[in-house]
């Protein structure tokens, strides 16, 4: 017996009923042999953790763009953030943890630079609009490995695709809600990590203050960072706990502020003009490095068209795959060698 199979009966011995074996995973599209030391969602999560889209996460915005100080989330450390969480629900209800953990590891890696701002852009300049979503899949079907993709299970891709929910509903449903209760997870998780974090960060840049949060969030969750995570994910476990493990939950009341955080969240700091001010600027160099590529096809073509995209693709698609793998840094350096003058020599 290997130790993959020995750790497939562990599962059998330890999580609960309802949670997802690795031993009954639908598998990859291609099907490969399996790992002798690992489970096939072990492998997933080591393969997200070792590509180049996840290293690039530490130079994309989270939401404050290029902020003074060490300090500031960026999107990798948003991405641990929502794993810590994530696992920490999944540990206490006896679910697969490594499972969420290589969804959430995978979930924002088609995030464009400078934030939602990058992401706006791009939605509305591509043919049939951009999600970040879509492309986090796409990165990992398509793009990485050289245009071989990652090849991941069925449930990982599952939970990636199904874990943004923007203004909609939290819990999701139908459709929009992953079939395993790991993936459910993962959808809850990110936002209990983003509201709680970009928080954080927006009382230290001091665009909010926290005794501004509604009176009811307060009494909710409390008032400092480390209660209110606490309190919404003791709340996650105990409601699921009460629905026996058939559906990832949260009490009425908790889930009622925690839509009332989110929305104050979004009028108070992500639609804030002075958070909004800088990001303006980066919608104007993405725009103009698309309005760029697009009219300078043999230009792209010989130079920038990315490794894992299909050459046969449109020029539009290369040119979208280019623009969203890019950190914020590459983007502006980008931008400056093609339309910034430079004196003579510096080239």
């Amino acid at each position: 017996m290997s130790i993959r199979e020995l750790l497939e009966q562990q599962e059998d011995q330890i999580l609960a009923p309802q949670a997802q074996r690795s031993a009954a995973s639908r598998g990859r599209a291609r099907p490969e042999p399996e790992d002798e030391l690992r489970t096939c969602f072990q492998h997933d999560r080591d393969r997200i953790l070792h590509c180049k889209s996840f290293r690039r996460l530490a130079g994309k915005t989270q939401v404050f763009l290029a902020p003074e100080g060490d300090h500031y989330r960026t999107r990798i450390t948003h991405t641990l953030e929502v794993s810590q969480i994530a696992r920490t629900i999944t540990r206490a209800l006896r679910l697969n943890e490594t499972l969420v953990e290589a969804c959430c590891l995978g979930h924002d890696l088609g995030h464009t630079p400078f934030g939602h701002a990058g992401e706006t852009v791009l939605a509305r300049l591509l043919p049939g609009g951009f999600h970040h979503v879509r492309q986090s899949l796409r990165v990992v079907d398509v793009l990485e490995k050289d245009g071989r993709g990652l090849n991941l299970t069925h449930e990982v891709r599952e939970g990636i695709l199904k874990h943004s929910k923007g203004k909609g509903p939290i819990l999701g449903g139908g459709g929009d809600r992953a079939q395993t209760l790991e993936g459910q997870i993962v959808r809850l998780a990110d936002i209990i990590g983003y509201v709680n974090h970009d928080l954080d960060d927006a009382v230290r840049g001091g665009v909010v203050r926290a005794e501004e949060l509604p009176q009811g969030v307060q009494a909710a969750f409390g008032t400092s960072h480390r209660e209110r995570i606490r309190t919404m994910v003791l709340d996650v476990v105990e409601a699921t706990t009460a629905t026996g493990l058939a559906t990832i939950a949260m009490t009425p009341a908790k889930l009622a502020a925690l839509v009332a955080l989110r929305a104050f969240m979004y009028e108070r700091v992500y639609e804030n003009p002075a958070v909004h001010g800088e990001l303006v600027k980066a919608e104007k160099v993405l725009t103009e490095l698309w309005d760029h590529f697009n009219g300078h096809e043999d230009e792209f073509r010989g130079r920038y068209w990315p490794k894992g995209v299909d050459p046969t693709e449109p020029l539009w698609r290369g040119v979208a795959d280019f623009l969203a793998g890019m950190t914020d840094r590459y983007a502006v350096r980008l931008y400056e060698d093609l339309f910034v003058p430079r004196p003579w020599g510096r080239w």
